[in-house]
């Protein structure tokens, strides 16, 4: 945790001004990658004098986690992760109402996250689908760069594109549930099957692939853009591919467990990740260049551009939903996971 971020003095700020000698502890479930829950965890005890208990899962799993625990909370906040598992976790009543004195703080469409919740999650962040790809391994291999969903099921990428298990990965839900709207589902299942047949592995978490392409353990990897540019910025061999036709995207979301037994922490913790200076531990501390929720936090240098990216109207609502998004992985598991390679 190289050159963590120092985070600035709060006393300006009313529900911080108190919280330098605070005592207590939190439960965190997180679902980024690793290095930056560690810095997350670290700089929120740093400044709160709050004890950190930090696990890191996929958001699929997570989800699942607090589903068995539903009647005995082991965690206190679930911080991080694709938001349409938490907008399931807010619809099965796992999640509580919460409105931050940091909201009115917040890009709209953080705060559209809150809205469409109940107002029990709210975006931290967001990230758009893509690819990456290992141009060394591509070059020694004479392949072309993909540039578009259609060209991964070309018979040229045979065992060369990885993507995570939507069960247990809110990055690989994203994209069944993204080329669901791209090309209606009759047409994204029949993808979706031509796709299986050039896959070498599905991975356990959304993180898996794009660190697998680094590593030259596979070509492609199906991954948030903004993954990928950690992997470059650690000095990884990768080009970031914004798919031609349009793409999905994510907003990472935080949300305070019902149920859990440290709620004032959580609720501090939450408020916490709102703010700026926070945020910029995405990038100063954990290398992560997803787009901060904070008005005032700034982009970090090199980040994917959503505004230079061909996003589709996603639909959090319907594909956020509990209902929906078990049908999708039910069929998925049926038409496509079921099927040999």
């Amino acid at each position: 945790m190289k050159n963590i971020f120092k985070v600035v003095a709060f006393a300006s700020t009313t529900f911080l001004s108190t919280q330098a000698f605070a005592q207590g502890s939190v439960n965190v479930y997180c679902s980024n990658q690793i290095e930056a829950c560690q810095v997350a965890a670290a700089e929120f005890q740093k400044s709160t004098g709050i004890k950190v208990n930090m696990t890191q899962k996929g958001s699929g799993e997570t989800l699942a986690q607090i589903r068995a625990e539903k009647e005995n909370p082991r965690g206190d906040i679930w911080y991080a992760g694709t938001g349409d598992p938490h907008l399931i976790a807010a619809e099965e009543g796992l999640s509580d109402v919460y409105e931050s004195p940091l909201l009115r703080k917040l890009h709209p469409w953080a705060v559209k996250q809150w809205e469409a919740s109940g107002k029990r999650s709210v975006g931290i962040y967001s990230g758009a689908l893509g690819f990456g790809v290992n141009r060394e391994l591509f070059t020694k291999k004479n392949l072309p760069i993909p540039a578009c969903w259609a060209d991964l099921t070309k018979a040229v990428y045979k065992g060369e594109v990885q993507m995570a298990n939507p069960n247990s990965s809110g990055t690989a839900y994203t994209m069944v549930a993204t080329v669901v709207q791209l090309m209606g589902e009759d047409k994204a299942f029949a993808y979706m099957k031509a796709l299986h047949i050039n896959i070498n592995n599905y991975a356990r978490s959304g993180a898996g692939p794009v660190k697998a392409a680094g590593r030259g353990e596979t070509g492609i990897a199906i991954t948030f853009m903004h993954d990928v540019a950690t992997e470059i910025n650690a000095g990884f061999p990768l080009d970031m591919v914004a798919p031609c036709e349009g793409t999905g995207y994510e907003i990472g979301s935080i949300s305070i467990i019902k149920g859990g037994r440290n709620p004032v922490e959580a609720r501090k913790f939450y408020d916490w990740s709102l703010t700026a200076e926070a945020q910029k531990l995405y990038y100063s501390g954990g290398k992560s260049f997803q787009t901060p929720s904070a008005v005032d936090a700034p982009l970090p240098p090199n980040a994917p551009d959503l505004t230079k990216i061909k996003l589709i109207e996603y639909d959090f609502a319907k594909y956020g939903s509990a209902s929906e998004r078990r049908r999708l992985l039910d069929k998925w598991d049926r038409e496509v996971g079921a099927l040999p390679r």
